[in-house]
């Protein structure tokens, strides 16, 4: 939202700018890795916090920055430090709510980050105009740190209680234990980071280029295009919590066909009307289908990890998935401006935005449908045993 302000900031163009998220999103799988490996050793409280320490830090600091290379420095270090959280958090939420619960809490869970983008969308007209695009990541803080306080309460869950207290008893290594774990189920690890790297192609490809769709093929205004955004994230916000919910009853990957199925449907509306009123109505719809296959990922993804690797595995193959399909609204931009529209607009040639995204979002909405129908389902599953409870002592 602030490339604009940073490119005057700093004197540089905005394709500049975007090398900061290019660098943020590269190194988000380190992250994954590096604090999932922590805290399926070590506990997932204490390294979330850690994180959420450094994630504040590191935030603040950004609105400090004086010139790009420092910002893109600082960016770097917050990519490390978001690839982990989402590992991390999505673990220990897993593990300590009701099995029955699951399911909506995914979703709950999920769309927090269209929640996010909701909020960040009102601060930025409510702060940047009044203030400057430093105050927005000063104020950006304020969640995270909200979120050390409530985990200062937090204890750790008896699954990953009994599982450290079996790795002790083991006369295994970690390293070992890791390697026994490719060897058995390396299939399901590649899997996992396919279907990531599918659905995260399906989120980006029908988000990040839309309002420049709206803008550059329609001509609407910049306000109609954060229009559109704000209905696409509602729909968003509705599909993750109902579809997370109705898993429960319908199994996880048959909500994630039903959502493929239906959702491809709407992608004519999402891109053929003229209308604004209309596409409004395509890009809430496409949303709720889009993000309701997503609201059941978070619970997917903890009950087909192996035991030991619910923090790691969750989290790796969900940002090297997001790694993967990193250059998805860049395939649309390009496209697009390769394949314009017939027709001239002020003796100017118009891109195609529309039909690019429709056959890029049809396509993977099928490659979603088919993973999901060859995955594993493993609704309900039981992340402990059920014996005495570990002692704090133990671990």
């Amino acid at each position: 939202m602030t490339t604009t302000e940073l490119a005057e900031a700093f004197g540089k163009e905005p394709s500049d700018i975007t090398s900061a998220i290019t660098v943020t999103l590269m190194l988000r799988p380190i992250g994954a890795l590096l604090f999932g490996i922590i805290a399926d050793r070590y506990g997932r409280r204490i390294p979330l916090i850690v994180n959420l320490s450094l994630f504040t830090v590191i935030e603040l600091a950004s609105g400090f920055a004086q010139n790009l290379e420092t910002f893109i420095g600082l960016r770097a270090i917050y990519g490390i430090l978001m690839g982990g959280e989402w590992g991390l958090g999505n673990s220990l939420a897993m593990e300590v709510l009701p099995v029955e619960s699951r399911g909506i809490f995914s979703g709950i869970l999920q769309m927090s980050y269209s929640v996010g983008n909701l909020v960040a969308a009102m601060l930025y007209y409510a702060v940047v105009p009044n203030l400057n695009w430093r105050a927005l990541y000063w104020i950006s803080i304020i969640p995270a740190a909200i979120t050390i306080v409530m985990s200062l309460f937090l204890k750790e869950s008896e699954a990953w209680k009994q599982s450290r207290h079996q790795q002790r008893n083991s006369a295994q290594t970690y390293y070992q234990v890791v390697i026994d774990m490719l060897k058995q189920h390396w299939i399901r690890c590649i899997y996992a980071v396919i279907f990531m790297a599918a659905m995260n192609f399906l989120s980006h490809g029908s988000q990040d280029l839309y309002p420049t769709f709206l803008k550059k093929q329609h001509g609407f205004s910049p306000a109609q295009a954060t229009v559109g955004t704000v209905v696409g994230n509602l729909g968003a916000i509705v599909g993750g919590i109902f579809f997370g919910y109705i898993s429960e009853y319908l199994g996880r990957r048959r909500t994630i066909v039903i959502c493929a199925i239906i959702g491809a449907c709407f992608v004519p509306l999402w891109i053929l009307p003229n209308s604004f009123g209309v596409l409004l109505a395509g890009a809430f719809f496409i949303q709720v289908f889009v993000q309701g296959a997503w609201g059941v990922i978070p619970a997917y993804l903890a009950e087909i990890s192996p035991d030991n690797f619910r923090a790691t595995f969750p989290g790796l193959s969900y940002q090297l998935g997001n790694l993967i399909s990193a250059s998805a609204s860049q395939i649309e931009a390009t496209m697009g401006e390769k394949n314009p529209l017939p027709e001239l607009r002020d003796g100017e040639t118009v891109p195609n935005y529309g039909r690019v995204q429709g056959i890029l979002i049809g396509i993977i909405f099928c490659c979603v449908l088919v993973l999901a129908v060859f995955g594993r389902e493993e609704k309900g599953k039981r992340f402990e045993v059920k014996s005495k409870p570990v002692d704090d002592d133990d671990d």
